[in-house]
């Protein structure tokens, strides 16, 4: 067993990296605890950001060879891994510049001598998938490391020179030995880790099957965990909304990043009838538009999938959807070229009973519905076990603010497919799990609110 780079755009294996013995984990849960009690968390708050600060300046500085992991391990278009890497150095400096106002004490009213002084907890071990290589660290290291917190970072396997690239900013920054860690390690290592006592906290992004192992073992030890899982994010197009727009954004929505990423767009709701063929007219057409190909090359929007047995997932699924009576109107086939490449597809026709109805389609996969009233898109938005993400398209913002607040998700984007930024927290709630990054929130998943009061 191995953490390997595979190049998804031609199927390659281009490097190794074994895992670490147990006594090698071990070693660095010890120095990283060792830190945190005898250094990181007695640190001024403006000295721990000024390290994430300098963070953010390396990866500036650095852009185009952080971008390159991004294309070489998981296939992200460069001009994706661009957007990526500037959002990472935004998010860096976000905490590094608001941590202080977050960890200050506050007044509690009407105890006129009490306060509630934010602490830091320990040790938090942090497991991230391949989708957003630099991204998902950041939302964790970024805050958690201003908290004064040290983190120990498991991330997918198919990235481990992503995650030594993001492992070296903070060395590079003057981060000592344990405040920031990366682990190549497995499945059992992170269970004996979350049952470890020094490990205090647990966060998690990827599927439902992980979220609910690690939460079930985190909550047997009594530890708090934050859980990302996933979602099959709805975009309503309500009766005022521009056509024009709607199809450009969900276009973008559902195949950027390839389709792989929590709240991506993945089914489009129309109401009304009419509109909805015009709309799947325009879908198709633009579907058909979209240049697949190298990663590297300026032109293409959609590259590989990350994986070989990313690309069979979704073959699988669109196979079962169709058999299940499901209309594949544009693409659902692999392209002919060496590498992970999957046709960008669209599917219609789906039934309550179909699986493509509860499941999420990761990658370049739009389910498309037609629906009659407004409440018919509101039901069908929340017929899903998730709820991370959704969006609401409509000329009148206010009647979209009110659809809003009836569909059942822990983030609503309003006529935009995403508008990603530090200052807003990411998060789900169903089967999409709990707790939330980014923002002021994400630095308060993992602290200690302590009450001081003062006898007078």
């Amino acid at each position: 067993m191995s953490f390997q780079t595979i190049d998804p755009s031609t199927g390659e294996l281009v490097k190794e990296f074994p895992f670490q013995s147990d006594d090698e984990v071990f070693a660095a849960l010890d120095t990283a605890d060792r830190l945190y009690r005898e250094d990181w968390r007695f640190r001024p708050v403006a000295e721990r950001a000024r390290v994430v600060a300098r963070a953010a300046e390396i990866l500036r500085e650095k852009r185009d060879e952080y971008v390159e992991y991004l294309t070489l391990e998981m296939g992200k278009v460069t001009r994706f891994g661009a957007f990526e890497v500037d959002l990472v150095a935004d998010i860096l400096d976000y905490y590094a510049e608001h941590g202080e106002e977050f960890l200050a004490d506050r007044p509690l009213p009407g105890e006129p001598d009490a306060k509630l002084v934010t602490e830091p907890i320990g040790v938090i071990l942090a497991i991230e998938p391949w989708n957003f290589p630099y991204y998902q660290l950041a939302r964790v290291a970024a805050s958690q490391l201003v908290a004064g917190n040290v983190v120990l970072m498991k991330h997918a396997e198919s990235v481990p020179q992503s995650a030594l690239a993001f492992a070296r900013l903070f060395e590079e920054a003057g981060a000592p030995e344990g405040a920031y860690t990366n682990l190549f390690c497995g499945v059992d290592q992170i269970a004996a880790l979350i049952d470890d006592f020094r490990v205090r906290g647990v966060t998690l992004t990827g599927s439902e099957r992980a979220g609910a192992a690690v939460g079930e073992r985190a909550g047997r030890n009594l530890k708090k965990v934050v859980l990302e899982l996933g979602g099959s994010d709805p975009a309503l197009i309500l009766e005022g909304a521009p056509l024009d727009h709607a199809v450009e954004q969900v276009v973008m929505g559902r195949t950027y990043n390839s389709g792989q990423g929590c709240v991506n767009i993945k089914r489009v709701i129309v109401v009304g009838r009419e509109r909805g063929e015009r709309m799947l007219a325009a879908l198709k057409d633009r579907f058909a538009e979209i240049k697949v190909g190298d990663p590297r090359d300026v032109a293409t929007q959609v590259g590989p999938l990350a994986s070989e047995r990313a690309l069979r997932g979704l073959l699988r699924q669109i196979r079962e959807a169709a058999d299940a009576g499901g209309r594949v109107v544009h693409g659902g086939d692999r392209v002919d070229r060496p590498g992970f490449y999957l046709e960008p597809t669209i599917i219609t026709d789906i039934t309550e009973d179909n699986p493509l109805h509860q499941e999420e389609a990761f990658g370049p996969v739009l389910s498309f519905y037609v629906v009659d009233s407004e409440d018919e898109a509101i039901r069908l938005a929340n017929a899903t076990r998730y709820g991370l993400g959704g969006y609401v398209f409509d000329a009148d913002v206010d009647h979209a603010r009110q659809v809003a607040a009836r569909i059942e998700a822990g983030m609503v984007y309003i006529n935009s497919c995403f508008a990603d930024s530090p200052s807003l927290p990411f998060g789900g709630v169903k089967n999409s799990g709990f707790g939330r990054e980014l923002a002021e929130p994400g630095i308060g998943e993992f602290v200690n609110r302590k009450m001081v009061k003062v006898a007078r």
